[in-house]
């Protein structure tokens, strides 16, 4: 699963919002697609401007992170880089086209169950469980690092202490 990050999270709930308030959706369209519709919420990008850049390269989101490539910065790479930039991985960028991460199905409201690309409500529904697990996550991390702040302090008190 994506590295768990609060820009991500604003991003697939944007996204989320944006598609249940009607923006364009179609599966088959590199900028109106699921990964599409991500990116216009997470960056200053239009549909047309992500379908220009999507182009220079050959094939559906997953194929284009498949093949990405760090050093040439091809325009269709530019695209995967903000993706990644967002904490996903190739990995990750095929899960959110087909909808198919089997923890955020099983977090899926009303429990498990596969959703059909190219339905907006299911979209809406994987980016919204998605963006609450990793909220989850991130705040999971933040417990931990405080728990471990305490144990610090703690143990420089019993230092202290012992001296």
């Amino acid at each position: 699963m994506a590295t768990a990050n609060q820009t991500l999270i604003d991003a697939l709930r944007t996204a989320a919002s944006n598609l249940a308030n009607g923006n364009h959706y179609e599966w088959g369209h590199h900028g109106s697609c699921n990964c599409g519709n991500l990116l216009q919420a997470a960056f200053d990008l239009d549909k047309g401007e992500i379908i220009r850049y999507a182009q220079t390269g050959s094939g559906e989101w997953t194929e284009l992170a498949q093949d990405y490539c760090e050093i040439t910065k091809a325009p269709y790479e530019f695209l995967v880089e903000k993706l990644y930039d967002l904490g996903l991985n190739h990995v990750d960028i095929h899960h959110i086209e087909y909808l198919s991460d089997s923890n955020v199905l099983k977090n899926l409201p009303n429990g498990f169950r596969y959703l059909e690309k190219n339905q907006r409500q299911n979209v809406v529904d994987y980016f919204q469980t998605y963006a609450n697990l990793l909220e989850c996550e991130l705040a999971s991390e933040s417990i931990l690092e405080e728990a471990q702040q305490i144990l610090k302090s703690y143990s420089q008190i019993e230092t202290m202490v012992e001296a």
